[in-house]
């Protein structure tokens, strides 16, 4: 008989050709257990998506109580679902101005929703994007991809697409009156962590305007309290016309999000009527989950907490092979030396059971996204593994 590994290899379409196949039996808090009842310390907290640790108590009981009220009941937006418009109503009154949501499954669905909206409201076809940026594998997601290594043999995707640089202030002028929208990460996440400078995401912000072109903020990976705030753009001194959410907003459950004002959403609903549908948006058990996990993130002092935490694993990550780290809260990039030192202390941290990751732009770099819930001895030890990984193999 086939073990559940073979299977997994034999039936699981794969994403590359040496998937780490952990045998996952359970996950609590921090924590991962395999098969074996080995346990795992989730620096990475499934990229970003375990925002409050896995099974918190306070998500897990409002799935249980939604599980016992009614799940899938009609396609999106025609019923009035209570965690829907609660969550809706967090999501409105912790974003002013930013008073219409329409949920979605995942992140690049959520940028798939942004990109028609933008379109539609404005009337024109030009998105700009930035190089190095990442926002969702479907087709027109993967348009606003450059380099286009991971794209190519898709080809060709959507028309209309400009690509500038992050932090570039000569680019900005690339942002015309036939752009529709200007989709950016509030700060890079797959080119290995890259902020912002906050006078060009202002500049940013006063050139749409100019143009009339809608500015899209991408806090998938950077919102839900990740960098030390609410949302990332609220260190800046900006506001976006609209924002894509996921990830860490369901705490564990699958959900995402493009939130505007209500005057430019409102354009989804006529001429045509349907513009945009989606039969599992917003799907009551995973609104349930994103209520809990947002009235858990603006209720407890789990965001307050971060910029100790973040200190914390600075202080600690101190070797002579680490390059740089970069920081935006409980989100961190350790360069390495190359791409085959990060790869073998991948693995050699996965030995001592801590899990970490690289990026897709940078693969030089270890990913660092743990759960907020991370405790200061459990940074500690993590830090430990990953020093004694660098040791081990470097």
């Amino acid at each position: 008989m086939l073990s559940l590994r073979q299977l997994f290899l034999r039936h699981i379409a794969q994403t590359s050709e040496a998937p780490l196949a952990l045998e996952i039996e359970r996950a609590e808090g921090v924590y991962l257990y395999d098969r074996d009842g080995r346990r795992y310390l989730d620096l990475i907290a499934g990229i970003g998506v375990s925002s409050l640790g896995h099974r918190h108590p306070r998500v897990e009981a409002a799935v249980r109580a939604q599980l016992e009220r009614y799940w899938h009941t009609m396609v999106y937006g025609e019923y009035v679902l209570a965690p829907q418009v609660q969550l809706a109503a967090l999501l409105a009154e912790h974003l002013p101005g930013l008073d219409s949501v329409y949920f979605v499954n995942s992140g690049a669905e959520a940028t798939e929703g942004a990109m028609k909206l933008a379109k539609r409201y404005t009337g024109r076809a030009e998105i700009v994007a930035c190089r190095r940026a990442y926002h969702g594998s479907t087709q027109g997601a993967a348009s606003l991809m450059w380099p286009t290594d991971f794209t190519l043999p898709y080809h060709p995707l959507l028309p209309g697409i400009r690509h500038i640089s992050y932090n570039c202030s000569l680019c900005l002028e690339q942002i015309t009156p036939h752009t529709a929208a200007v989709v950016v990460e509030t700060i890079q996440a797959e080119s290995g962590l890259t902020l912002p400078d906050a006078s060009w995401l202002q500049a940013l912000r006063r050139r749409c305007d100019e143009v009339g072109a809608l500015l899209v903020l991408d806090e998938i990976q950077a919102g839900c309290g990740r960098t030390g705030a609410l949302f990332a753009f609220q260190h800046y001194g900006i506001k976006p016309d609209i924002l894509l959410l996921a990830k860490g907003f369901g705490g564990g459950m699958p959900i995402g999000a493009f939130v505007a004002p209500r005057n430019i959403m409102q354009v989804l609903a006529h001429d045509p009527p349907l513009g945009h549908i989606t039969t599992f948006g917003g799907h009551p058990v995973s609104a349930a989950a994103a209520l809990a996990t947002m009235q858990e993130l603006t209720q407890s002092t789990l965001i307050a907490q971060v910029p100790a935490k973040e200190q914390l694993f600075r202080q600690r990550l101190v070797h002579p092979r680490i390059r740089e780290v970069r920081s935006a809260g409980l989100w961190l990039a350790v360069d390495l030396e190359d791409a085959a030192l990060v790869q073998r202390v991948i693995a050699e941290c996965l030995r001592r059971g801590v899990i970490t990751d690289w990026f897709l732009f940078n693969d030089r770099a270890l990913r660092i996204a743990p759960p907020l819930t991370i405790r200061s001895d459990e940074i500690q030890l993590a830090c430990q593994a990953i020093l004694a990984s660098i040791d081990e193999v470097a």
